[in-house]
């Protein structure tokens, strides 16, 4: 039998949708109000931490677009949340999306019911970037982080 190959997309149908950056999820990431993991990863590209309270407040499309247009985070290869500097390459940022995820995680009954029903099938994300240069979160690290959630 053929393994179940899941394609996690925001159009994509249940549970892919629902396992998307894109997805309307609130959580608490350091005291911060989250409504989907795509504004605290935008949110990531801007230093000041009152428009990253902003930015973690918009989910899909919205959260996308607030940060489209960031370029700073590329040329100097960081990203800032709540006042510190994160090198783009670095592990601390690498643990500080872990703790975002996890954080979602924990807070989210809906999100781990999504998880949960995904098991048995491969996580795949095609529309993904493979570059970090040109992301924050590469499909490899994001395909990753589900499948470590997932065996919690």
């Amino acid at each position: 039998m053929e393994k179940k190959i899941i394609d996690v997309y925001s159009r994509g149908e249940y549970p892919a949708d629902a396992l998307s950056n894109f997805y309307a999820y609130d959580f608490n990431m350091d005291g911060v109000a989250c409504a989907s993991l795509e504004g605290f990863l935008q949110a990531l590209k801007y230093r000041g931490p009152q428009k990253q309270v902003a930015v973690c407040a918009l989910t899909g499309v919205d959260a996308k677009n607030a940060g489209a247009k960031k370029r700073l985070w590329k040329i100097q290869k960081r990203v800032w949340w709540q006042g510190k500097t994160y090198g783009l390459f670095s592990d601390d940022l690498q643990l500080l999306i872990d703790r975002a995820y996890r954080a979602l995680y924990d807070q989210s009954a809906a999100f781990r019911q999504a998880l949960k029903d995904t098991e048995g099938a491969e996580l795949v994300h095609t529309i993904g970037r493979h570059d970090m240069r040109k992301t924050i979160l590469t499909e490899y690290h994001f395909i990753r982080r589900l499948e470590a959630l997932r065996r919690l």
